[in-house]
């Protein structure tokens, strides 16, 4: 099988679909589901697209995924540390790390997501969790909820 890429970051027949349907901790950010797995490799590929001064929500999972920087740059909580990230980076967000993507105020950051399709449902911060994070200053300034 092949997904033909059609220019600007879309592909033949695959729908621009919403970030999420259940929550508003996030800003200017789509999804398309490119590969939805098979019995033989049960992972989806997905290919999410932040708009230039956007952010994903900031959430934390038991399961790791990992990430590909496909387009443009931006930032990335990662665990306790915010990274610049940029095309081509590779990224494994381990369990239970807090992670968060950020696009610049100039270009759009989208990047390819792997995960299994059998995987446990984001958790939002709490608001102890929120004051923990906001110890580090540099969390602090870079995290939107």
């Amino acid at each position: 099988m092949i997904i033909r890429h059609n220019e600007n970051y879309k592909w033949d027949n695959i729908p621009i679909l919403a970030y999420k349907e259940d929550t508003t901790c996030f800003k200017n950010i789509t999804r398309q589901v490119l590969l939805d797995g098979a019995p033989e490799l049960p992972c989806q590929l997905r290919y999410f697209e932040i708009a230039p001064g956007g952010y994903s929500t900031l959430e934390q999972h038991e399961h790791v995924h990992f990430v590909v920087i496909f387009r443009g740059g931006g930032k990335a909580l990662l665990g306790k540390e915010v990274y610049d990230v940029q095309e081509k980076d590779v990224i494994e967000i381990p369990s239970f790390a807090w992670h968060q993507f950020q696009a610049t105020f100039d270009s759009p950051l989208g990047f390819l997501c792997l995960v299994n399709i059998e995987r446990d449902r984001p958790r939002l911060p709490t608001e102890e969790d929120l004051n923990l994070l906001r110890q580090d200053s540099d969390i602090a300034a870079f995290i939107k909820s």
